[in-house]
């Protein structure tokens, strides 16, 4: 029965609008000139640029449509907007415009400025923190029990973080968690002392940003009335309803519900401008707010050499400090209008956003294993039962079918392969994510401890979680990206073996001047390991050891001679044959790449020099877009096809591709006509300079957009970020270029073969293989290939020594999507990232990182192709010091 389940849980539930017969049925799309059947249409022409991409992350930001950007760049062509503190004709336009802003601000929150003032900020944040500062608090102290701040646990970052402002000033802080106050609110409670006029400040979000769950707007009115106490302290309660999560998908009625204070940000509604929002201030308590520093435009009159000061009477003028952004407030009113046309109002997203998460919540909830375990744990305050009680917001974390959670960063990786942006973390809300996860303080700081900061990726601590996954739904979010969403997590989650779900290309999102995806199946660059040498390989495919040709390259510098290298080198076939014909034999190196450009095809090579970063010009070259930042294939597949050739005699780089002539670069820069610029590497600053004009346009050709070709200076050293392993020395911390780690990346041919193996696990029809073990060395992208005799034993090492260079194993390589990325034709296929993710216990690892311990560059160092391998096991395994390759029995014991 539970397969049965299982089986049918393959197939997406009929959208039916509510889950409830009874309910009213919620609205699907938009009727103001649409209609529901046309929703597709209003995503093809107002958002465009989603075309093959789900977009689930409109709680982190929604997203701008095309007409509210072309109406107010017309705007700003049409009409001359001047700082609004001066008095000319612009100035005067520009004043006039921003007040009739506030007012459709106003507007929309169902209330006018005789009851609420707009203060812009440059966001929630900030009017959270002119609230922090400014309102009149009492410390406590001999005469006063002081002024109380409470806020609920369920809160943002920036609500707690008030906090620290009240300790400063002796005020006490008090979390509140939310089922107290549900309960409070059953008990009911008697009016407090109406004499006491001790000031008091509650705040809580209308929706929360981690779940969804919406908390009833009627606490601010039983809060300030005294019929809900937050703490028993008496006094005078203000609240502040965080309403940022919440307006984005949800009308707001100030008359109804007058807090004291509402923070907002606009780009949560409209996508555009970011870095603005405001704090909408009730009048009654507005004049209680203190302010210290005071900024241009905020004073009616003050001196320099005297201590006078007096303020603009207006409570707005008087906390917007300096300029405001005045042209982004007027982009507020393209905004609104864009908004009302496209849908009609708040109402009508309310009804859409929440009918997708509905649906979406009861899919999610009816997936089943074959045992019958659940595919997902929904952490959730409601049932989802209306949108007066949840938002268009689901937090959960992906099972397996023993019920052990898979790490937030896999689910991630994964998605990204299906080209589904979604959220993972804690959201910038520790208090929910503790309550839900079961997560105590203690292991908050043990975590801490153990390396885990906010925002990361470690997502799983001695199995136990440290974060969730969040899906979020806009105005402009469709039935088409709901089911490709439940489709990723059915086909990854509940595919039955050999039974493969292969996700198209996304075609329509090639760049203007891209190979069609026929033409690129055939493309196959000249050095990337298609001459990769794995004897193991005749076993499987029965094609014998792969033609060798002279495409792979026996290169050192133009001391000594390549003449003299060739006369003394073995072909790579006949060395990696002669050595694993041996049962046992010695560990050997049997491949080696480097890849002078970042995220480009890799450069084979049997004899290599060895620099202070690793293998010569290994990453020292990188491709960047027109703002100067990075291209990997995570962004551009097709850096894949870029063919790099180094020729150290003539000290330059050939670069290929097909349909392209081939370009020359310098190996190094010209010292007197270089310009320094300043670049990123996974956080890191490197200092680059341009390569010219002839290269950039090459590559701009090539992908159809500008880029650019970048190389580290010679004169600039990137540190790693700390000291892996064993104590080192003063002086050996490792350098390195262009690499997102590590120095080197090693990987073993038995670890590919295993997967290789998973992989093309043929069905009862008899299913071709997909992968070969040529192709998935490739996805690999390591600089050395040995010949492990048992899969993963390379992870047990401390320490290896190739030939005369020594190496200390800095831990495995987690990976990314790129492994799904055919290195050959650059088609993704994210099969060699789920079978990973299966087979490995913990992380998603393959391959371990190596840098140098000791490296003396007085006199020339080479890798080679056959150099023997002679790893050191740990020091945790039985029989450390001896060499693994002396010792495999006990290593695989």
């Amino acid at each position: 029965m539970a397969s049965a389940a299982a089986e049918s849980g393959r197939e997406l539930p009929a959208f039916a609008g509510s889950g409830d017969p009874s309910a009213p049925r919620l609205a699907y799309g938009y009727g103001y000139g649409y209609g529901p059947g046309s929703l597709r249409e209003l995503r093809a022409r107002e958002f465009g640029r989603l075309a093959g991409t789900v977009y689930l992350d409109h709680a982190g930001a929604t997203l701008f449509s095309q007409s509210q950007l072309e109406s107010f760049t017309n705007d700003l062509m049409e009409n001359t907007y001047g700082n609004p503190h001066s008095q000319n004709i612009s100035s005067k336009l520009t004043y006039d415009t921003v007040e009739q802003v506030r007012y459709r601000i106003l507007a929309h929150f169902h209330t006018t400025a005789e009851d609420y003032t707009v203060i812009f900020t440059s966001g929630s944040t900030a009017a959270l923190k002119l609230v922090a500062e400014a309102f009149p608090w009492v410390s406590q102290g001999p005469e006063s029990s002081g002024s109380q701040f409470c806020y609920l646990t369920d809160s943002h970052t920036s609500v707690v973080g008030m906090r620290n402002v009240t300790m400063a000033i002796n005020v006490t802080s008090t979390p509140v968690r939310p089922e107290d106050l549900w309960s409070a609110e059953e008990r009911g409670a008697s009016v407090s002392d109406s004499d006491c006029q001790l000031p008091h400040l509650f705040c809580y979000p209308a929706q929360s940003n981690f779940s969804g769950v919406r908390y009833p707007l009627s606490w601010i009115e039983e809060v300030k009335s005294g019929r809900l106490h937050p703490v028993s302290t008496p006094g005078k309660w203000f609240v502040l309803l965080d309403a940022a999560s919440y307006v984005s998908t949800s009308p707001l009625d100030l008359s109804a519900h007058q807090a004291d204070f509402v923070p907002i940000s606009f780009y949560k509604i409209f996508g555009f401008p970011t870095g603005l929002g405001a704090l909408l201030v009730h009048n009654r308590a507005a004049p209680l707010l203190r302010k210290t520093y005071f900024g241009g435009g905020t004073a009616s009159a003050y001196l320099a050499g005297e201590d006078f000061y007096i303020p603009r009477p207006s409570v707005a003028q008087r906390f917007e400090d300096g300029t405001i952004s005045f042209l982004d407030v007027i982009a507020l009113k393209h905004g609104f209008d864009t908004l009302e046309r496209l849908t009609g109002g708040m109402e009508n997203i309310k009804q859409h956003t929440f009918t997708l998460a509905q649906y979406t919540y009861m899919a999610l909830s009816s997936l089943r294993y074959p045992n019958g375990a659940a595919v997902v744990r929904i952490y959730s305050d409601s049932e989802f039962s209306s949108p007066e009680v949840q938002g268009p917001i689901i937090n959960f974390n992906v099972l397996d079918d023993k019920g052990n959670i898979i790490g937030y960063s896999q689910v991630d990786k994964m998605a990204s392969l299906y080209n589904i942006h979604l959220r993972t973390g804690c959201f910038c809300n520790t208090g929910a994510c503790q309550r839900h996860l079961g997560i105590s303080n203690e292991m908050v700081r043990k975590n801490f401890q153990a390396g885990h900061v906010c925002g990361d990726n470690m997502d799983l601590i001695d199995g136990q979680p440290t974060g969730s996954v969040r899906i979020s739904f806009g105005y402009m979010s469709t039935l088409d990206d709901v089911q490709a969403f439940l489709r990723f997590i059915i086909d990854t989650r509940l595919h039955s073996s050999g039974d493969w779900p292969v996700p198209q290309a996304h075609a329509d999102t090639r760049e203007a001047g891209a190979p069609s995806a026929e033409s690129e199946a055939d493309v196959i660059p000249a050095v990337t390991g298609r001459h990769s040498l794995f004897p193991q390989e005749d076993a499987l495919t029965g094609s014998g050891v792969w033609n060798n040709s002279s495409t792979t390259v026996n290169a050192v510098p133009v001391a000594p001679p390549v003449s003299d290298v060739a006369r003394t080198q073995q072909t790579p076939s006949e060395k990696a044959v002669g050595v694993l014909e041996g049962a046992l034999g010695p560990l050997v190196v049997t491949n080696l790449y480097l890849y002078p450009i970042k995220s480009c095809a890799a450069f084979e090579v049997t004899r290599w020099p060895v620099g202070n970063q690793g293998l010569l010009y290994d990453r020292s070259w990188m491709v960047v877009n027109h703002n100067g930042v990075c291209l990997s294939q995570k962004q551009e597949p097709r850096l894949c096809l870029i063919q790099p050739f180094i020729d150290l005699q003539q000290r330059i780089m050939v670069i290929k591709a097909k349909g392209m002539e081939p370009i020359e670069v310098p190996l190094e820069e010209n010292s007197e006509r270089t310009h320094i610029h300043q670049s990123r590497v996974c956080a890191d600053r490197v200092n680059t300079y341009d390569c010219g004009e002839k290269i950039s346009s090459w590559l701009s050709t090539f992908f159809g957009r500008p880029c650019y070709l970048i190389k580290q200076s010679s004169n600039f050293q990137r540190n790693a970020k700390k000291k892996h392993g064993k104590d080192q020395p003063p002086g050996t911390m490792a350098t390195l270029s262009l690499v997102n780690e590590a120095q080197y990346l090693l990987i073993n041919t038995s670890s590919i073969l295993e997967l290789h193996q998973q992989l093309n696990t043929s069905d009862e029809n008899g299913k071709q293989e997909l992968f070969s073990v040529k192709d998935l060395s490739l996805r690999f992208r390591a600089n050395i290939i040995i010949n492990g005799e048992r899969a993963f034993e390379e992870e047990k090492w401390d320490e290896i020594s190739i030939g005369s260079l020594h190496f200390q194993v800095l831990g495995p390589c987690h990976r990314c999507q790129m492994i799904c990325i055919d290195q050959q034709t650059g088609q993704r296929n994210q099969h060699v990232f789920q079978k990973l993710s299966e087979s490995r216990e913990t992380k998603v690892n393959f391959g371990m990182y190596l840098m140098h311990t000791s490296l003396d560059l007085s006199s020339p160092c080479f890798l080679s192709v056959g150099s023997q391998v002679l790893p050191v096991l740990k020091e945790n395994v039985e029989g450390h010091d001896l060499p693994a390759s002396e010792k495999h029995q006990d290593v695989t014991s």
